[in-house]
């Protein structure tokens, strides 16, 4: 039966504009949903470590920790391959035809890990993605009431070897990829990232993967909401596929923070 899950949802200083969203740490697969993969285990393992950002929370966490004023942080328990809360939910998203818009029909190699089920699908929406976009959409809403503006950074990493599903992998693997959207990513805030990340390594936007989370109710028409996507390449902070976290965590943690402060301070 559904378990809607409510995103893990850490409370933040009241002045505090930033929200760190965090969608793809999560390695849940709750019971009732484990019969429509058609992966046996040691498959599903295998693609949990390729595509999971691991330990993104724990690095939002120790960032919000260390920020000069608290942000807010959600994080998604959730693995994004029961439901991927950032996708599209029909034609508008680009990975549909790869079988990996929000309800994934195929893997990282373009292989079936799901039959192509109606009725379920609706289900894992229903559970899965209607309650994360709620969530997000209520943490937006209550951060404009309370400091006229949101500010959420879409937190994630990506495999430092492109993986076959990737549909623009021929584009520069940077140590941090900033991505941005024409309508909520100031450019001011594409600096600050910039800045805060050089420490480390390279840094580029939109490359290999663009754009950022806002929510659909937000979506290209409120310039109250800024948006960038931080994705961190894992070698700098994990081993990889789905090890331990490195030294490096604590350093990308700290650039973080840094992306909070400024954000706090600038945009006013």
């Amino acid at each position: 039966m559904p378990d809607p899950r409510p995103p893990d949802a850490r409370v933040g200083d009241a002045r505090s504009p930033v929200l760190l969203h965090v969608p793809h740490a999560g390695t849940e697969i709750p019971s009732w949903t484990r019969p429509h993969l058609v992966l046996d285990d040691d498959e599903l393992a295998s693609e949990l470590a390729a595509l999971t950002d691991h330990h993104t929370d724990l690095i939002a966490t120790v960032a919000a920790e260390r920020a000069r004023v608290r942000p807010w942080v959600l994080v998604n328990r959730v693995s994004r391959f029961v439901v991927d809360p950032e996708r599209f939910p029909d034609e508008r998203e680009e990975m549909a035809g790869a079988g990996m818009a929000a309800v994934y029909t195929r893997g990282t190699r373009g292989q079936p890990v799901r039959a192509d089920d109606a009725a379920h699908r609706d289900l894992l929406l229903a559970a899965y993605y209607t309650p994360w976009a709620a969530a997000v959409r209520a943490a937006v809403d209550d951060r404009i009431e309370a400091t006229g503006r949101a500010v959420l950074v879409d937190v994630h990493s990506y495999s430092t070897a492109p993986l076959p599903y990737e549909l623009h992998a021929d584009g520069p693997r940077p140590a941090v990829c900033l991505g941005t959207d024409p309508v909520h990513t100031p450019s001011w805030l594409v600096a600050a990232a910039e800045t805060a990340f050089a420490a480390i390594g390279s840094v580029a936007v939109n490359s290999p993967f663009a754009g950022t989370y806002v929510p659909l109710a937000h979506y290209g028409t409120d310039p109250r909401v800024l948006s960038i996507m931080i994705e961190i390449r894992r070698d700098g902070y994990m081993d990889e596929p789905g090890g331990a976290p490195t030294p490096g965590a604590a350093r990308v943690a700290a650039a973080l923070a840094d992306l909070v402060d400024a954000a706090m301070k600038s945009g006013t």
